[in-house]
């Protein structure tokens, strides 16, 4: 069991279905569940799940992402953040929770800081990587920038609803160096489906460019067998490597 630590005002977030595939449909409020590591930690991780931003997949790319980082020797906090234009919220309300999060976690005694998320919430861990210094940032299959009206892929895909959504991938398309936000201030880890029509490969060929561009610390992964949400349970195939290749990313990136 976690240790739900509320951030916002509002109802305690329910949430649909049963363990291991709950799902948090319509987040009331923002909320952190920790998960600390059963061994003394070297280091922190805030996670987020994806969704689309129309929903959280709370256990899937939340809950086992924090049990794995647990085996890393890392306390692991899961943000539960509320959703653009959902309930009249603002486009950049899963921003504004996850720098709620950051404040608790500076409230802490000081361990080094991993941004963790796939889908969706791993487009948000980039976004967080744009923000205050942290030792680096694991995102999979993430919609990073292809999702921006001006540089979308396949060229002339609809915009997203609702508005505020398309308006929060607008204003952050991570790997885009010429628009506003466009670089993180961290190392990053990738990892992609070659095949992936949901998220395209090109969100993280453009943060690559942009990596080669600027001198960025860029590791990318790119599994041909992989489908979209491979997460921690579709790994028949060569992205069975990409818990391995993380691990050993995050232990260089938090060792002195």
């Amino acid at each position: 069991m976690s240790n739900v630590i509320a951030l916002s005002d509002g109802a305690p977030n329910v949430f649909d279905g049963e363990s291991p595939d709950r799902i948090c449909r319509r987040p009331t409020r923002a909320e952190l569940h920790a998960y600390p590591s059963p061994t003394p930690a070297r280091g922190r991780a805030l996670v987020y799940a994806g969704g689309g931003y129309l929903q959280l997949m709370h256990d899937k790319e939340g809950v086992e992402i924090a049990q794995w980082l647990n085996t890393l020797g890392l306390d692991a906090y899961v943000l539960v953040h509320r959703l653009p234009g959902q309930d009249g919220h603002a486009f950049d309300i899963a921003l504004q929770d996850g720098l709620l999060a950051l404040d608790h976690l500076a409230t802490l005694p000081p361990l080094p800081l991993l941004h963790v998320g796939l889908s969706s919430g791993g487009h948000l861990a980039g976004v967080m990587a744009c923000q205050r210094e942290s030792a680096g940032a694991v995102i999979a299959y993430a919609p990073l920038n292809a999702n921006h009206r001006d540089h979308k892929f396949p060229a002339g895909k609809p915009d997203f609803p609702p508005p505020e959504k398309q308006a929060f991938y607008d204003a952050w398309p991570i790997g885009i160096a010429g628009e506003p936000h466009g670089l993180p201030k961290c190392p990053v880890f990738l990892a992609y489906a070659l095949h992936d029509p949901i998220v395209p490969v090109q969100h993280a060929l453009n943060l690559i460019v942009a990596a080669q561009q600027h001198k960025l610390d860029v590791e990318a992964h790119v599994f041909p067998q992989a489908e979209h949400g491979f997460a921690m349970r579709l790994l028949d195939g060569t992205q069975d490597q990409w818990p391995g290749l993380a691990a050993r990313w995050m232990d260089a990136k938090l060792s002195p």
